[in-house]
């Protein structure tokens, strides 16, 4: 709060005293003048009205006021934040240890009985200034190192997301040209993990957190994919049955290469999510998937998530063996694959989504290749 006055005296703290009592009033300026700068008031009315505009380092406090009482006052000290953490020492005639409690427990730091020794005053003030500077300088430490905690952790989350989607690439670009398949396939994700986020229904409950890191871990679903040998990877014709045996084994690979990192470290969510959506995006509703023949809700929701996203963008993108099928095409087939392929409800959330997929899918199309 800024300080209006024109201060002849902005070396010493200021005292706000609040006591009905003139000689009280006169005891404390006398106490006080030659260390601090003394504003007496003579009620917690006239006392609230300047410190609407003015700033003071602590404040003396009489409890028993005839209109308006020292807990009074304290409370609307209280109710402003501008003016909450001002230090109060109360002042009281009273030996009333029930009025004692009550004061510091509405927030007072401090109490001393009338009439005070000026020496005791002088000690209960000092100390009270220099608690409430210790714990300024405290604060203004700690805002300062979470300050640089925050930003540290905002270069380790920005570094972990480049290498994520540096990972998601190289994955990626193993049979496209682009890597555009990463960028649209999480696009997709996005729009069911949102519709779900938004409209929860049993089985179906993703926090806003979860539903961040299945976005994230589908970049990572073809991880195995490194390891996959070019011959068959890249083979512009029909896949042998040989070949294709080899190519379902890139989900295993991807989860062998995420379990090895996930050891290696304490638990992580979103490494835990791609492990699920790597292992599981090629497992299908009625049991029929690979690699584990997973069926139903056995499959993790992610990965059931991930087979949508996938798989309707392998049918509106070009492909060695084929070219983009329409939205409308694409979905009439995904549509007849409803409760067989995959989930019927993510279908239903899919429905609702199809002119946000044809965007995305028509904004960030692969090119066609020359052999096609």
């Amino acid at each position: 709060m800024a300080n209006s006055e024109e201060g002849l005296h902005d070396s010493k703290p200021v005292v706000l005293t609040v006591d009905d009592d003139p000689i009280i009033l006169n005891s404390v300026l006398v106490a006080l003048k030659d260390d601090y700068v003394v504003r007496p008031f003579p009620s917690g009315e006239a006392a609230l009205r300047y410190l609407e505009n003015n700033h003071v380092d602590i404040i003396l406090l009489d409890h028993n006021m005839p209109e308006m009482t020292g807990l009074e006052v304290l409370e609307k000290l209280q109710e402003d934040p501008k003016l909450k953490s001002i230090p109060v020492i109360f002042l009281t005639g009273s030996v009333n240890s029930d009025d004692e409690v009550q004061a510091l427990e509405n927030g007072a730091v401090d109490y001393l009985l009338k009439p005070f020794r000026p020496r005791a005053l002088i000690t209960r003030v000092r100390l009270q200034l220099e608690l409430f500077r210790h714990r300024h300088q405290l604060e203004e430490m700690v805002q300062e190192q979470t300050t640089q905690i925050r930003r540290v952790n905002k270069k380790l989350e920005q570094r972990d997301r480049i290498t994520l989607d540096l990972l998601a690439q190289a994955s990626d670009m193993r049979d496209h040209d682009t890597g555009a398949h990463i960028d649209r396939t999480t696009a997709y994700t996005r729009a069911l993990v949102m519709d779900l986020v938004e409209n929860p229904k049993p089985g179906y409950e993703i926090t806003l957190d979860y539903g961040q890191d299945i976005i994230d871990a589908v970049k990572l679903h073809d991880l195995g994919k490194l390891a996959m040998p070019d011959s068959v990877l890249l083979k512009p014709g029909k896949l042998t049955i040989e070949e294709f045996s080899i190519i379902q084994t890139h989900p295993i690979h991807g989860r062998d290469m995420l379990r090895r990192a996930i050891d290696k470290m304490e638990e992580d969510t979103l490494l835990l999510t791609a492990l699920d959506i790597t292992f599981g995006h090629h497992e299908k509703w009625d049991g029929s998937g690979y690699p584990c023949g997973l069926s139903g809700e056995d499959i993790p929701l992610s990965a059931r998530i991930a087979a949508i996203a996938d798989v309707y963008d392998a049918l509106t993108s070009n492909r060695p063996y084929k070219r983009a099928f329409s939205a409308e095409k694409a979905l009439g087939i995904m549509y007849e694959d409803s409760g067989k392929h995959f989930d019927p409800y993510l279908i239903e959330v899919l429905q609702r989504h199809e002119e946000e997929f044809e965007e995305i899918s028509l904004s960030n199309q692969d090119p066609v290749r020359e052999y096609m």
